[in-house]
């Protein structure tokens, strides 16, 4: 036997793992890894051997530029070093520590987080990802407020954890039901597809708002401790909303005296251009929720940002609620090389010149040649293509939550994708857009190639 203290531990771990073949890592991972969200004996993941900036690769050694960043998580890219040599760093001199002492790489990420927010948001509560932010994040307001009713949009996900998956709007909400007590849906804007027969975005505004209002009203302002939303939808279409939107959202939660909760887990952190999608409507919530792209998934890493007002609830009364890993130290160092990277680097505004300049323009052009294509929306790097049998009925190339036979022309379209070499998000009837928000011009132009082509792949079951 191998007396490994004579060997560099890391050394042996590394060749253990590089010496897998890929049937290997395949038999595995069918033997003994239980996947979310899916049936277990229908899939067959592919294994990934490597990655770097935008890129990973397979066993084959076939590359794929990555527009869907993984789970829309990895805004630096892949083997960012700043970010690597961070966690290196940190294993090496405190890997872990508990949440009750101070430690300087938990008190640096909050400064540099709270730094970046807007303003009047001045303390962070850390978890291990989005859903127990805003798990957290409800229980706060609920304290705060001492109501006990949360209002959130049908068009959502915020997560699979008790709370955060009866707020989910989306199917993916259903196994779960009955779920946690009190939380109201209702619907948000959504132009391409109003509920309120909208014809145009300020119709669209006016009307969400005025639905918002009115079911304030039968449930009773006072029994509303929250409203929480995404600031831009994520999985659920990339719904950027109308201008004014969260701003009268705003009104109505001050008039009421209900906390407004904007869940940035995925649009935040250069996503939508901006350090937080709030700021392209200068609308100040009162917690914020992050996670994904704070770190890009290095280290699981989330948390709340917390008002002045919310904080100061609990400066004599406890809070009701920890992690064992909060603030966890090699999550905290790579978020403040991944943040202290974006500044250097102007990765912020790398992202927001993506969409000005490049993304929005060819996504456009190709809604003009595609007649698949039946809306674009976005910012950044945060875009979505709605596609459709009929534009002029706006019919889905597959209906709601397709499965089997139903969802085959979106199978269709993503499997010529990935034979290209990219790798696409897509979700019911949309594909999005959403590559890190580091990658290149020319690589986004490059996939932006790929993604035309295989639209052609789609337009065969329009109309």
């Amino acid at each position: 036997m191998t007396d490994l203290t004579d060997l560099d531990q890391h050394t042996v771990v590394a060749g253990l793992l590089d010496a897998m073949s890929e049937q290997q890592v395949r038999t595995l991972d069918r033997d003994h890894v239980f996947h979310s969200w899916s049936a277990q004996g229908l899939i067959d993941p592919l294994p990934i051997a490597r990655a770097e900036g935008s890129y990973f690769w397979d066993y084959q050694d076939k590359r794929y530029l990555d527009f869907s960043s993984q789970l829309v998580n990895v805004n630096i890219g892949y083997g960012h070093p700043k970010v690597v040599a961070a966690i290196q760093e940190q294993a090496a001199r405190l890997a872990t520590i508990q949440p009750a002492f101070a430690n300087d790489a938990r008190s640096e990420a909050a400064r540099l987080i709270t730094e970046v927010a807007p303003d009047g948001l001045s303390a962070v509560f850390f978890t291990n990802g989005g859903a127990e932010a805003n798990e957290n994040a409800i229980r706060m307001a609920r304290l705060h407020t001492g109501r006990h009713k949360v209002m959130a949009t049908y068009r959502s996900y915020h997560g699979a954890t008790a709370a955060a998956i009866t707020l989910t709007g989306d199917p993916r909400r259903w196994p779960s039901e009955p779920g946690q007590p009190g939380i109201v849906h209702f619907w948000g804007p959504y132009t391409y597809r109003s509920a309120f027969h909208s014809e145009t975005d300020e119709q669209e505004r006016d009307r969400a708002l005025q639905h918002l209002r009115d079911t304030i009203m039968v449930e009773g302002a006072h029994t509303i401790a929250a409203i929480i939303l995404e600031t831009v939808v994520g999985t659920n279409g990339i719904l950027v909303p109308p201008d004014g939107y969260l701003q009268g959202v705003r009104d109505l939660c001050d008039e009421h005296g209900i906390v407004l909760i904007a869940d940035e887990v995925m649009a935040g952190f250069g996503r939508c251009g901006e350090w937080f999608a709030v700021d392209h409507w200068g609308v100040r919530p009162d917690l914020v929720t992050f996670a994904k792209g704070v770190n890009s998934g290095y280290v699981p890493l989330g948390g709340v940002i917390i008002s002045d007002e919310i904080r100061a609830t609990f400066d004599q009364r406890a809070f009701p609620g920890g992690l064992t890993y909060s603030g966890h130290p090699l999550a905290c160092a790579s978020a403040v090389a991944s943040i202290n990277a974006f500044h250097e680097e102007g990765i912020i505004e790398n992202a927001r010149l993506l969409g000005t300049d490049v993304i929005g323009p060819r996504l456009r052009e190709m809604a003009s040649t595609h007649p698949s294509v039946g809306d674009v929306r976005g910012l950044g790097v945060f875009w979505a293509l709605e596609l459709v049998r009929d534009r002029e009925t706006r019919e889905p190339l597959v209906p709601f939550n397709a499965a089997g036979d139903a969802a085959k022309p979106m199978l269709a379209f993503a499997a010529a994708c990935k034979e290209r070499g990219l790798w696409p998000f897509t979700h019911f009837n949309r594909t999005h857009v959403v590559p890190p928000c580091t990658t290149t011009p020319d690589e986004v132009r490059a996939g932006l190639d790929i993604l035309d082509e295989a639209l052609s792949v789609a337009d065969e079951f329009t109309a």
